[in-house]
C-alpha cells in the first residue's frame, strides 16, 4: 500500500525550514537548494508543493502575519477595555523571543515585498485589519463615547503602529529581549495616557 503524504502538513515544514533559514541568515539564506537540504527533501520535491521561491516566501509571510493575529485574537475575552488594548500592543511588541524572530523573518519579507505586489498587498491587508481592531480597542478603553472611526482614536492607532514596527526593527539590532523594558514602559505610559 503506497505511503499517504499530508501534502499540508509537507507545505508547513518547508515554511518552517523557510522561516529557519531567514532567521538564521536572512532573505538570501532561503534559497531552494538551501531549503531543499534542511527539509531534507529530494531535488526536485518543492515543486510538487511550492512552483517557485517566491510561493514559498508568500506562504512564509502569511505564516508569520497569521502568528500574530492568532496571538492578538487569542486574548482574554474577558478582560476589560483598558487591558484588552494593553494585551494587544504588547502583543505585537518584540516582548518575547519568538516575537523578536517574527519580526527578524518580517524585516527580511518586507523588503522583498518592496517589490512583490501580492506580498505588499497581504501586509497591507493585516495592517487595515490590524488597525481597524485597535482603533475599536482604543476607543473602549478611552472610554469617551467615541467611534472607532473617530480622528483622535486614528491618530493614536497609527502612533502604535509606528512605534511597533519601529521596535520590531530595532530589537533585531541588539541582543535578544534587551530593549522589552523600554517597550513595556513604554506600553505603560500609553495606557496611562489614554485611561488617566
Amino acid at each position: 500500500m503506497p505511503k499517504v503524504i499530508d501534502h499540508d502538513e509537507r507545505r508547513r515544514e518547508i515554511v518552517a525550514v523557510a522561516k529557519k533559514l531567514i532567521i538564521e541568515g536572512g532573505f538570501e539564506a532561503a534559497t531552494m537548494r538551501s531549503i531543499v537540504t534542511a527539509a531534507g527533501f529530494a531535488n526536485g520535491a518543492l515543486k510538487h508543493y511550492f512552483a517557485s521561491k517566491d510561493e514559498i516566501i508568500a506562504a512564509t509571510f502569511e505564516s508569520v502575519l497569521r502568528e500574530t493575529e492568532a496571538l492578538l485574537a487569542g486574548l482574554d475575552p474577558g478582560l476589560g477595555p483598558a487591558e484588552a488594548l494593553r494585551g494587544f500592543v504588547e502583543g505585537a511588541l518584540p516582548l518575547t523571543p519568538d516575537r523578536i524572530a517574527a519580526g527578524r523573518v518580517l524585516l527580511a519579507l518586507w523588503d522583498h515585498s518592496v517589490a512583490n505586489p501580492g506580498l505588499a498587498a497581504q501586509y497591507r491587508e493585516l495592517l487595515t485589519s490590524w488597525r481597524a481592531e485597535l482603533c475599536r480597542r482604543l476607543a473602549a478603553a478611552r472610554g469617551k463615547g467615541e467611534r472607532p472611526t473617530a480622528r483622535a482614536v486614528g491618530v493614536l492607532a497609527d502612533e502604535i503602529i509606528s512605534v511597533t514596527i519601529g521596535a520590531t526593527v530595532s530589537s533585531l539590532m541588539y541582543p535578544v529581549g534587551e530593549l522589552v523594558t523600554r517597550y513595556r514602559a513604554y506600553t505603560d505610559s500609553l495606557l496611562a495616557r489614554i485611561t488617566g
